[in-house]
């Protein structure tokens, strides 16, 4: 008996330090990195912010175990802008893409700026494994993901072909995947299942060694809204595209429910931040009807809170406080510096974004000056007789400035439209346009205005023939 208690003595001095060094490292080691972007859900959408229809309880609880942000904004009120945006650091004024714009490429959309290095481009020059699954919407087959930092991508290219839940073929990093059972118009692969079936794959096969970085830029609630006819919806007398949607909505939170559970069976939840947000404000009928932006105006399209206040969440088991409701100004573009500060990287100094690192550490964070937008309508009709339009212009464009709000909306009409003006700590509906009152905070915004955006040609604005 002497002799076992001393051996197991020697044991525990043996490994007492290798256990230790091993807490150690996974103390400091890099963190993994799941950034979800949901596709047209609006800032209501979610029972954590006050929805009563839809049922979302996996996201849910990752708010209930982190942080929950009521003032964050998206890169603009419609896809492509704003996800350039999210990837870039840059608001979009001085994004390359500033409304939906299509090329007559192959699965051609305007690819995002060149010298605008994006998030996966930095974390895999950090050693982060890199991965996207969904849609990508900001280049053509010759700009894809993989030419922007990501080690593998299964996705659409073309954020109109993504509206089809049943498509023929995807792309798979740089190539088609062809999808036998969806030709012809057969319905035998719905893309969201095998976009989030392929993430769990991939995390289960990932390396254990190497921390990874996924973007999931799922579609849903975006798009042709069709779905298998069972929902968990079935017997509510809703009309059948309302259920649609609350079902894919529903189908997204079971997905992210799944993610969380392998993380957990893999033990990699405890290192692994996930963000989750929306890319803009919710199509209008599907606001209006399930009060996706409660009191806030506009949807979709719009530069009004409802087009562009968006759902965000953080959740880092043991780093940031679970619980919490913060209301710090913060927007898609300072999701760059923010993944740079945490993973100890310098972010570049001319971007517009800023790290809210500190609002998740509970420290001292510094704050915007204002945020800004600008919306570019695109003319589908440009290339027929008679149509005097210009294939984009710029429609609207909106700052924030503490709690002022400032729109410009309707320029197409009027190159000198008056500037709105809305106290959102009063009126967060912008219902009362305050700015006769307040003539030296439209002046400030119109500086703002003037100066907060460079050109982007030749599409913004547009400068080629008619």
């Amino acid at each position: 008996m002497k002799h076992l208690t001393l051996l197991c003595g020697l044991l525990i001095v043996l490994f007492a330090p290798a256990k230790a060094q091993s807490e150690n490292r996974a103390a400091t080691a890099k963190p993994n990195i799941i950034l979800i972007l949901a596709d047209d859900m609006g800032y209501g959408d979610l029972g954590c912010y006050g929805q009563q229809m839809i049922h979302t309880p996996h996201i849910d609880s990752l708010a209930a175990k982190g942080m929950r942000f009521t003032n964050y904004y998206a890169g603009s009120s419609v896809c492509a802008p704003s996800r350039e945006s999210l990837l870039s650091g840059y608001h979009t004024g001085h994004t390359a893409i500033r409304g939906n714009f299509r090329l007559a490429v192959d699965d051609g959309n305007l690819p995002m700026a060149k010298d605008h290095k994006t998030i996966a481009e930095y974390l895999k020059d950090a050693g982060y494994q890199t991965a996207l699954f969904g849609k990508w919407g900001i280049g053509d087959s010759a700009t894809g993901p993989n030419t922007r930092g990501f080690d593998y991508s299964l996705c659409y290219i073309d954020q109109v072909k993504a509206h089809d839940y049943y498509p023929p073929y995807i792309w798979e990093n740089d190539k088609r995947l062809i999808l036998p059972q969806n030709e012809n118009g057969k319905h035998g692969i719905y893309s969201h299942t095998l976009f989030a079936d392929k993430t769990l794959d991939y995390i289960r096969h990932i390396k254990s060694d190497q921390p990874f970085f996924l973007y999931l830029p799922y579609t849903i609630p975006h798009g042709d809204y069709s779905l298998p006819p069972d929902t968990p919806y079935t017997a509510t007398n809703w009309p059948k595209q309302f259920k649609t949607y609350a079902t894919m909505i529903s189908l997204l939170d079971r997905d992210i429910g799944r993610i969380m559970q392998l993380l957990k069976e893999k033990g990699m939840a405890d290192n692994t931040l996930i963000f989750f947000t929306s890319d803009n404000g919710a199509n209008p009928g599907f606001a209006k009807f399930f009060k996706s932006n409660g009191i806030l105006r506009g949807e979709k399209l719009s530069l009004y809170e409802g087009g562009i206040r968006e759902p965000m969440i953080a959740y880092w088991p043991g780093k940031i406080k679970e619980g919490q409701t913060s209301d710090h100004i913060t927007a898609a573009w300072d999701f760059l510096p923010t993944i740079c500060q945490i993973t100890g990287m310098q972010p570049p100094a001319k971007i517009d974004g800023i790290s809210f690192l500190p609002t998740l550490q509970n420290k001292n964070q510094t704050d915007h000056s204002y945020l800004y937008w600008e919306y570019y309508d695109y003319n589908y009709n440009w290339e027929k007789p008679n149509n005097n339009l210009p294939r984009n212009w710029l429609k609207t464009r909106a700052v924030r400035m503490g709690k002022w709000k400032a729109v410009q909306a309707d320029i197409l009409k009027n190159k000198n439209a008056p500037v709105e003006l809305y106290d959102l700590d009063m009126d967060p509906g912008e219902k009362n346009n305050i700015a006769s009152a307040h003539q030296d905070i439209v002046k400030k915004a119109t500086e703002l205005f003037n100066t907060a955006s460079i050109p982007y040609p030749p599409y913004f604005p547009y400068q080629g023939k008619q």
